[in-house]
Parts: C-alpha cells; structure tokens; sequence
C-alpha cells in the first residue's frame, strides 16, 4: 500500500475537515517555481513588511502580500523606497519579477490570477492569512508570501494529498495491533461446544511469521501491508494489542522495515480464541503430542 492509502483509512486524517489539514505540521504542497521543483508549506513567520496587492483568484478578491527577497532583483533594489515608486512602474515590476511566484500560486489554488492593483489600505492585523514559504528541493528557503484566505481556497489546498507522511506529526502517531497467530474455521456446533481443556493444533506457530492486525485495517505479514476486513474467521490473538506507530507501518507497507520472521513462543504464552472482536476463549499456549496447541482455559 502507499502511503497515502493507508493515512486514508485512518480515521484521524481520513475524518480531517480542510481547515485542519491545512493547519497540520506535515502540510507541504509539491509545486514548481518556473523550472524548480519546490514545496510550499504554511510556516512562514508573520512578516512584518509586505507589499500588498489585491488580486482575483477566479471570482474571489484577496490580499497577498509579497516579502522582499533578493531573489526579486529590480523589485528588490527598489523595496526600501517602493512607497515613492509610482503605482504603474511598481506593478510592472511586480509583473516582470513575480511572475513565476504568481503563476504557482495560480497553479496551487486551480484559480486563474490577475492584479487588480496595489491593496487600497493597510492590511488589518486581525484578517486571516494563510502565510507561506518555498523551499528548494535541497530544502532551502525560497521567498515567501502572505494570502488572504476564505473557504474556497482552504478547501483547495487542505486535502490528505498534501500531507507529508515523513513528518513526525504523522510518523509518531500511535496505533494499536492485535498479534495473529493463526486463523482458521470450525463447524458451528464444533465451536459452540468448545469447553476448558480443549486444544485447537496451531501448526503456525514457529513455522510462519505471527502477523499483526493494525488499526482493525491493515494486514502486516510477511508480504507487506494490505488492507483488512474481518471476515469472520477464528483468530488466535495474543491477550493484549501492542502498540505501534504510523512510521512504522508506512515502513513496512513500502519495504523499508525489516520482514517479519517465524518465532518460538515459550510454553504457557496466554492467548486468546476471537471471533468478530469477540472473545470467545481465553487460554495458553502448549504441546499435544509433538503438534503446538492452544489449550483453553475458559470458554464463553
């Protein structure tokens, strides 16, 4: 599975409304500044000089506020005196110097852009702003930039896509794995007559790698990650989940953890007989003859 795939299943990104996607610490958006690929993530200090434009996205008017830069070069040499520059030679310079800041922005919101002009008035303190930084591909800092924000352009950039699964806000996050031993059925009546000192062979055990149920979601075996479904099937399980993070799921799902490996379990290792989450017996491990066997300790 991808990356992705798997923070879609979870309930705590899948369920995350726009805004708090977009207000995660993993956010980072791919984009490219003319022909550098680059990422655009929201930590961007609030900058306390900008020159202020008002521009349309599509239908909508908002305020972006540009940080001077060295990279802006003729808008740059002029900056500590922009106030003097008279509005058309300032704007043909924002044109000229900008223009492939104002085409990835363009490109990030999915809404065409023009400039109205310089903003009419300053800015109030209180507007909410999204506040932006590029970084190289090299992760260095690029330019940076303030935008006005509104419904619309949070719900165009907080999507799961954007999401960086490397960062730890993601990677730490704890989940809960059951442990499987074995699966297996057993005709209904054989099943409701399971009574203490039965014992169910489990062949498995020290020939095939246990593998771990996470999330009730994901299958990790051996093969990787995929998906999961409870199915119904009899499920031996270790008595308690172990925990397990994001990373390391996302880990195994694209090969860069180490595979599972068949294990002994010590005689007398508690185990649990589950059926659709349901307990159905409790009991231990043991040997019948020369075969491992799960002998119950208490049904029902």
């Amino acid at each position: 599975m991808k990356p992705l795939e798997i923070l879609s299943e979870l309930p705590q990104w899948a369920k995350a409304t726009a805004d708090n996607l977009l207000a995660s610490p993993a956010w980072a958006m791919p984009c490219r500044l003319g022909e550098q690929n680059c990422t655009m993530r929201l930590d961007a200090l609030r900058p306390s000089e900008t020159l202020d434009l008002l521009v349309r996205l599509g239908t909508e008017e908002h305020v972006l506020g540009l940080c001077d830069s060295e990279n802006l070069g003729e808008l740059h040499a002029v900056w500590p005196t922009r106030a003097e520059v008279p509005e058309p030679v300032l704007l043909a310079l924002v044109e000229k110097e900008c223009g492939m800041l104002l085409q990835l922005i363009e490109n990030a919101v999915r809404q065409q852009l023009s400039i109205v002009g310089i903003a009419p008035s300053p800015r109030d303190p209180d507007e909410q702003a999204l506040f932006a930084q590029i970084y190289s591909a090299e992760g260095g800092p690029v330019c940076s930039f303030s935008l006005s924000s509104s419904s619309t352009l949070v719900s165009a950039l907080g999507q799961l896509r954007f999401l960086d699964a490397t960062h730890p806000a993601i990677r730490d996050c704890m989940l809960s794995a059951d442990v499987e031993f074995a699966t297996f059925a057993l005709p209904t009546t054989d099943l409701a007559a399971l009574a203490p000192g039965d014992a169910l062979l489990l062949p498995e055990i020290g020939t095939m790698p246990p593998r771990k149920v996470v999330a009730e979601r994901f299958l990790v075996s051996e093969n990787g990650v995929i998906g999961w479904k409870d199915d119904g099937a009899l499920r031996v399980l270790a008595t308690e989940p172990i925990a397990m993070t994001v990373g390391e799921l996302l880990d195994l799902a694209v090969g860069n953890a180490t595979s599972p490996t068949p294990q002994s379990l010590p005689a007398n290792t508690p185990l649990r007989l589950v059926r659709f989450g349901k307990t159905l017996a409790v009991g231990r491990l043991d040997v019948v003859g020369t075969q491992q066997a799960f002998v119950i300790d208490a049904a029902g």
